[in-house]
């Protein structure tokens, strides 16, 4: 019995944890709310943990649609510099 608990915590040991098994791909807030934890003896109420991760769930989309906005205008304010800056360019050029 002593040595099949052994073997079950050294492979336990040699696997990453699951932070840092993903930490390549950002969450999306659909992974935050499918997460399932385990439910022990005397666990963690699994309503209040939904709850929590919904709440997470929601403001990470905020974050991330925030994020997109930012982008999209930080391309357009750089394009728009392009285009002064061509134009300066062409009109410093002729005279």
């Amino acid at each position: 019995m002593r040595d099949l608990i052994r073997r079950l915590v050294s492979r336990r040991e040699d696997r990453p944890p699951l932070a840092e098994a993903n930490q390549k791909h950002p969450l999306r807030p659909w992974q935050i709310r499918d997460r399932c934890f385990n439910v022990r003896r005397r666990g963690l109420d699994p309503v209040e943990i939904r709850a929590f991760l919904h709440r997470v769930a929601d403001e990470l989309t905020v974050a991330q649609t925030a994020l997109v906005a930012v982008q999209e205008e930080n391309v357009r304010i750089k394009n728009a510099l392009r285009a002064w800056q061509s134009a300066q360019s062409a009109n410093h050029r002729y005279r």
